[in-house]
């Protein structure tokens, strides 16, 4: 049986918060956990990822994070997001998009599983705050696709 999504992103849970990480079980940050599926999926990453600070690209007030997003997803509106979708929060207003997340449940008890500094991977309620710092909504592409 193929996993979906959803159940790839939960088969990180518990696994520390690491920088720049990508291995599931002994560390990994919000990016690193997308990429991490990504290879599960697809075999390998859709291109080299460049080391990266914590701040992201917000000292330059670039979206890298999220014209990444719509170089390799299927941007999708907010209002339709399903499980397994992908979405990219602002941490603050005004800021640039710099965490990500996997939607883990839609409908009445909507969650996302992301990595957290301090946390590691966990599972979420996508609660009223976390809802207001979604920026934008994206499916991954079907295996031949992408």
């Amino acid at each position: 049986m193929d996993m979906t999504i959803a159940d790839r992103a939960r088969s990180w849970l518990g696994t520390p918060y690491r920088h720049q990480a990508s291995c599931k079980g002994a560390g990994t940050d919000c990016l690193g956990l997308l990429r991490g599926i990504w290879r599960e999926v697809y075999g390998e990453e859709p291109e080299m990822i460049p080391p990266y600070t914590k701040d992201w690209s917000e000292p330059q007030n670039e979206e890298r994070l999220l014209d990444a997003a719509q170089q390799h997803l299927i941007a999708k509106p907010v209002s339709e997001m399903a499980a397994g979708d992908v979405l990219l929060f602002r941490m603050r207003d005004g800021a640039v998009a710099k965490h990500l997340g996997i939607v883990g449940r839609v409908g009445e008890s909507p969650s996302f599983i992301h990595a957290y500094s301090g946390h590691g991977v966990v599972e979420n309620a996508l609660s009223t705050p976390w809802r207001r710092r979604v920026v934008a909504c994206f499916a991954f592409p079907l295996k031949g696709d992408k």
